[in-house]
């Protein structure tokens, strides 16, 4: 619609105010378009362009839409940067290691001390070990070990007849207290044949005490008429049952 020419060659003043008033509501409603409901008064209508009007109350900022930043105030709610990397973590990890300040602990049942730091930790003393070869139980003497000797023969006045002497000694950790001792005499001729052996038992020289010697001679005879003229006898062989 074309305005029309006022009589005297100038414009009505009614047909342009109401042209910049409906430009202006042209621009309120396409700002209203935008669904947020927000209103800001820009002046008063077919006002005086100089005069303006401050808005009242109190003014909300709302995001765009499509906006995604992890930085900012415009942030939306439950969005989160990016997740942290190993090497990130690390690095954090060690600098609140080096911050954070080293803490000693007492041992139980100590008290601190007045300036707040606690007493040094002092290890238990160590048991005493018990001396080498000692025992707390007492052990039983170990039993009787006899040993004897090769048997020692000196002659008599008699062929058939010779004096013995044996030695015993005793290892162990108790007495020996009774035995046997048994004698093998060897009738032997001029050329040294043995023509036979007789037998013959005495007692150990009893007791025997632990860790002592004894000696003990007997005069071992044998039947007369075994050695004949030329012929000797000779104690050779002993053993002995002992407990």
């Amino acid at each position: 619609m074309r305005p029309r020419r006022a009589p005297g060659g100038r414009w009505g003043t009614g047909t342009a105010a109401s042209a910049v008033a409906a430009c202006l509501a042209s621009a309120l409603a396409a700002c209203a378009g935008g669904g947020h409901g927000g209103y800001t008064a820009v002046g008063a209508a077919g006002g005086a362009p100089s005069a303006s009007v401050r808005p009242t109350g109190s003014v909300t900022l709302v995001p765009l839409d499509g906006a995604k930043g992890a930085d900012g105030p415009t942030a939306r709610a439950g969005e989160r940067g990016p997740a942290p990397t190993a090497a990130t973590a690390g690095k954090a990890t060690a600098a609140a290691t080096a911050a954070s300040p080293s803490v000693t602990t007492a041992p139980p049942g100590s008290a601190p001390r007045r300036d707040g730091t606690q007493p040094p930790r002092s290890d238990p003393p160590a048991s005493a070990s018990p001396r080498p070869g000692t025992s707390s139980a007492t052990s039983s003497p170990s039993p009787a070990a006899l040993t004897w000797s090769t048997p020692t023969r000196e002659a008599t006045d008699k062929r058939w007849c010779e004096k013995v002497t044996v030695t015993f000694a005793n290892s162990g950790g108790t007495a020996v207290r009774s035995g046997t001792v048994t004698l093998g005499t060897h009738i032997i001729d001029l050329l040294g044949i043995d023509w036979s052996t007789v037998t013959s038992t005495e007692p150990v020289p009893a007791p025997v005490a632990p860790g002592t010697r004894k000696a003990k001679t007997w005069t071992v005879c044998v039947d007369d008429w075994r050695v004949p003229l030329g012929m000797h006898v000779e104690t050779r062989v002993v053993t002995v049952d002992w407990s």
